[in-house]
């Protein structure tokens, strides 16, 4: 189903590659077949999930039950399951596709997202043969629903610190499993829960455990600020006999099953985010349009045609990022042999190479997401205070976004600190500065390009001085920590633009591709100015004195340029925008 058949790049390299724009998968190289499962997905959201939006807002089991069931008819449920389990099988751009269209679900989409990523995926990816045919078919139909479970009372971020605990019997035929999970979606209903514990108390692990099994007992729902229709409980082991065939991996591997399938829930929760960005926009625009005041529609504004401006820049660079990564992680994923044993270690490895991308979409996605709606919000006045507008449930139902699928704090530390693990181990010429001829600044986004160019060095080289400064102790230095991921962040983000945008040209021209064009010039200056301020502030932490002042010498070598009028460019953005009533490319 998919064209796909680029080069495969290596997790983090985009600080150090210039990639051609043929390497980047993008919204506009999708295949008829993947359209035609955007269609019926669609089609499916808005004739049997809308008109029931009000009623799973009260969280009837039974009712989410019936429509994820109505989903396993489509194949819904099966998208990433293997075809020799039962599933369709299908790439990951089409399963990032299908996340996007159901976002538009409201909170619908946590229990269909579980069902199909972090609750079924452990399986897919780490279970073995017999596990595969004893659970992948009944999660495929919809006979059986599943959770995952990580999180503890006094353990969330730092996951390795569980005190659940897993003990082998001394039959050797079942595994007692003792303790307590927090936060749990699709607590209140699952049959099959993946669940983390440490054997003896010492060696992370997980195991598949089952709904009727004995001294297994689930907490009443918790009363959430947002994500009404998606049940949320928490789970209580008492000497519960499980299984050792449901040891899922090994002992003491746990940890590669949770922070790997977390690397891929990661990039489906952006998905969701911009899925959900799209729809907030189109209200917000529609709404604008038809309230006045002072005789004139609110959309004509500027300074609410520059929110709107703004919207869809955001979400321009969000949907570049979430199909860029999947891309990649198809590439990577793609021909996995799902028979056999080894396929642990290959798939481990596979989704380990873009856990940066992954955390990096994870951060800027769910930012982008409360941006849209908190201004969704504010574009509707008093009324995006009041429940009969869905922007209200929009905005509270964001909230969470940042804080599960590892909090953006955390992933705000991984980012740097995998990056430069990564580049040391792999011989990486991390501080290796390059350039680019300011002559040669003479064609669309060139001066972009630049930009980017110079975004790279300014990384490398405040990075170069915070290892110096820090070594060994630098991921102690949270302050700085996250302001590298914020500048790798924006790197990222700014790279995938360009590249996105040079491929349209490539393939449309300038004409048709002037929208995209102008929204590439402001998001690239803008993040750019956030770049400055970022590394400005490392500096600041690190130096004082006269050695600050040569060094913001320095950076201003790579800050030169003339100012960009992007309140120009968003005047036009806006005007197409408000035009359509829709995100525009």
């Amino acid at each position: 189903m998919t064209n796909m058949e680029f080069v495969k790049i290596k997790g983090g390299s985009f600080i150090l590659d210039q990639n051609d724009c043929e390497t980047i998968f993008t919204p506009e190289d999708l295949t008829d077949e993947q359209i035609m499962m955007h269609d019926m997905t669609r089609d499916f959201v808005i004739n049997e999930l809308i008109p029931y939006e009000e009623q799973l807002e009260k969280l009837d089991y039974e009712l989410t039950k019936k429509l994820l069931r109505k989903a396993a008819k489509l194949g819904l449920l099966g998208v990433d399951v293997p075809e020799q389990f039962g599933g369709l099988g299908l790439d990951k751009v089409t399963s990032n596709l299908i996340s996007e269209v159901l976002a538009k679900t409201s909170s619908f989409i946590y229990s269909i997202g579980t069902q199909t990523g972090i609750g079924s995926l452990p399986i897919v990816y780490f279970g073995t043969k017999e596990q595969k045919e004893k659970y992948l078919p009944a999660i495929v139909t919809g006979e059986k629903f599943c959770a995952y479970c990580l999180t503890e009372p006094s353990s969330g971020s730092d996951a390795l610190s569980s005190k659940s605990t897993a003990v082998l019997s001394d039959d050797k035929k079942h595994y007692v499993l003792n303790g307590s999970k927090v936060f749990i979606t699709n607590g209140g209903f699952a049959d099959l829960y993946i669940v983390y514990a440490k054997v003896d108390g010492k060696y992370f692990s997980a195991f598949i455990v089952e709904r009727d099994m004995a001294g297994f007992t689930i907490g009443p729902e918790e009363k959430k600020m947002g994500l009404k229709a998606s049940s949320t409980c928490s789970l209580f082991f008492e000497n519960v006999k499980v299984p050792v065939e449901n040891l899922l991996g090994e002992v003491g591997k746990g940890h590669l099953i949770a922070f790997n399938i977390l690397n891929l829930g990661r990039l489906k929760l952006p998905t969701n985010c911009l899925g959900t960005a799209k729809e907030a926009l189109e209200l917000s625009i529609k709404y604008a349009n038809s309230r006045k005041q002072f005789n004139t529609p609110i959309s004509q504004f500027p300074l609410i045609a520059k929110k709107f401006a703004e919207m869809n820049i955001n979400i321009f660079a969000l949907e570049t990022m979430v199909y860029r990564i999947a891309g990649l992680l198809e590439n990577t994923l793609h021909g996995l042999d799902h028979s056999k044993e080894e396929i642990r270690n290959e798939a481990s490895m596979a989704l380990a190479e873009y856990a940066i991308e992954c955390s990096i979409s994870k951060v800027f996605g769910t930012e982008v997401l409360d941006f849209v709606v908190d201004e969704g919000v504010q574009i509707h006045g008093g009324y995006g205070f009041i429940q009969e507008y869905k922007i209200e449930r929009m905005y509270r139902d964001s909230r969470i976004t940042r804080i599960f699928e590892g909090t953006n704090e955390i992933n705000r530390l991984l980012i740097p600190g995998t990056f430069i693990k990564k580049a040391m181990k792999e011989n990486l010429s991390l501080f290796e500065v390059s350039t680019m001829d300011e002559s040669q600044i003479d064609h669309v986004l060139d001066f972009e390009s630049h930009l980017e160019s110079n975004a790279k060095n300014i990384f490398r080289f405040v990075a170069h001085l915070a290892l110096e400064e820090y070594k060994t102790n630098l991921e102690k230095e949270q302050e700085v920590m996250a302001n590298l991921a914020d500048l790798l962040i924006q790197i990222y983000a700014m790279g995938g633009v360009l590249l996105r945008t040079k491929k349209m040209i490539l393939n449309q021209g300038k004409e048709s591709t002037e929208n995209a064009i102008q929204m590439t010039q402001v998001f690239v200056n803008n993040a750019f100015s956030k770049i400055e301020a970022a590394a400005t502030d490392i500096l600041a932490t690190i130096l004082e004195g006269d050695e600050l002042e040569n060094h913001l010498n320095k950076l201003k070598d790579f800050t030169k340029g003339k100012p960009l009028n992007t309140t120009k460019l968003k005047r036009k953005i806006a005007n197409r925008v408000v035009n359509v009533e829709r995100y525009l490319v």
